[in-house]
C-alpha cells in the first residue's frame, strides 16, 4: 500500500489528540466569553444574561486602561534589556567552548526557579530595613533606597527582577543562533577588513535577525502575561504603582468576586494583546528583514 492508502489512518490516529486539544483551548475561550455577557458576581452567581454591558463599563474603567498601559511599558522595557544583555553575554561567550558550557548551566538556575519563589526571595533582598541589599549599598556610602516603598523604585524592583529571571532565556536562544551562522561571511568581511564594530552590524546583526525577531516574540508573549511577581514582589503598589492588567483582572475576579466583569476584561485583554503583538512581530520583520527582501 502506498503512502496515499496511509494517510486516512495517519489522520484517525491524530483526530482524538487533535480534538482533545481544541476542546482545551476552545471550551475555555467559549465560555469565558459566555460568563463575560453575564453578571455573575458575589451577590448574583449565576449566568444571567446581560449583554455587552459589561463591556460598556470597561470602556470607562480608567484603572483598567491605566494597568494595560503600565503593562505594556515595563514589557517592553524589560524585553529590551533582556535583548541588550543576552545578546551582549551570547556575543561574549560565542567563541570559548568552556565558557559556553559554564554559563548555560549558570544561567538555567533563574529560568528553573519558578516566579513566585524568586520574588519571595528578591522581596526578602529588597526589603528596605532588612534586606541585604540595602545593608550592601550602605557600605559604600549608598541607600537606603525604598525598592518596594515607592512608586519609581516599586517599579524599577519589578522590572529588574523581571530581567534577573528571563535574560538568561535571551543568552540561550541567542547563542543558539549565534552558533549556527555560517562562517563564509565572517571570512569574507575579515578579507575586506573589517573590524569588530563593522562586522558585527554588518554581518553579524543583520544575520541574526530571524532569531532576535522570534526570542523577542517569545519574551514579549510571556512578559504581557506578568502577573507573578507584581503579586507577591508589590501585590501592585504602592498604590497600583505596579498594577497590571493581570492583576488587576485578578482583583476584579477573585478579590471582588465580580466574575462576569473579569471576564470581559479578560477577553478584552486577549484582543488588544493579539494585535497589539502582531502589529509588533510585522514591525519587527519589515525593519530587521524585510528591507534585505
Amino acid at each position: 500500500m502506498g503512502e496515499t492508502g496511509l494517510r486516512p489512518y495517519k489522520l484517525a490516529f491524530l483526530l482524538p489528540g487533535l480534538l482533545s486539544l481544541l476542546a482545551i483551548i476552545l471550551f475555555p475561550l467559549i465560555f469565558t466569553i459566555r460568563v463575560s455577557t453575564s453578571g455573575w458576581d458575589a451577590i448574583t452567581p449565576d449566568l444571567n444574561w446581560i449583554g455587552g454591558t459589561n463591556y460598556a463599563a470597561l470602556w470607562i474603567d480608567t484603572r483598567f486602561w491605566e494597568s494595560l498601559a503600565r503593562l505594556g511599558a515595563m514589557a517592553t522595557g524589560t524585553v529590551i534589556i533582556q535583548y541588550v544583555l543576552g545578546f551582549g553575554l551570547a556575543l561574549l561567550v560565542w567563541h570559548d567552548v568552556k565558557a559556553r558550557r559554564f554559563f548555560r548551566l549558570l544561567f538555567l538556575i533563574p529560568m528553573m526557579t519558578t516566579p513566585v519563589i524568586m520574588s519571595v526571595i528578591w522581596r526578602t533582598i529588597l526589603h528596605e530595613s532588612l534586606g541585604p541589599a540595602n545593608n550592601l549599598l550602605q557600605l559604600i556610602g549608598l541607600g537606603p533606597y525604598p525598592w518596594l516603598t515607592s512608586s519609581g523604585w516599586a517599579v524599577t524592583s519589578v522590572m529588574m527582577v523581571e530581567v534577573w529571571q528571563w535574560t538568561p532565556f535571551m543568552f540561550l536562544l541567542l547563542l543558539a543562533g549565534l552558533i549556527s551562522l555560517p562562517r563564509e561571511p565572517f571570512l569574507a568581511a575579515a578579507i575586506d577588513g573589517a573590524g569588530p564594530i563593522r562586522t558585527f552590524f554588518n554581518v553579524t546583526f543583520p544575520l541574526m535577525a530571524p532569531v532576535s525577531i522570534g526570542a523577542i516574540m517569545i519574551r514579549l508573549i510571556e512578559a504581557s502575561k506578568l502577573m507573578e511577581t507584581v503579586y507577591v514582589l508589590t501585590s501592585g503598589g504602592p498604590g497600583t504603582a505596579t498594577e497590571t492588567s493581570g492583576y488587576y483582572i485578578y482583583i476584579k475576579g477573585l478579590r471582588d468576586f465580580n466574575i462576569g466583569y473579569a471576564a470581559s476584561l479578560s477577553i478584552t485583554y486577549l484582543v488588544i494583546m493579539i494585535v497589539l503583538l502582531t502589529v509588533v512581530g510585522k514591525l519587527l520583520h519589515r525593519s530587521l528583514i524585510g528591507g534585505r527582501n
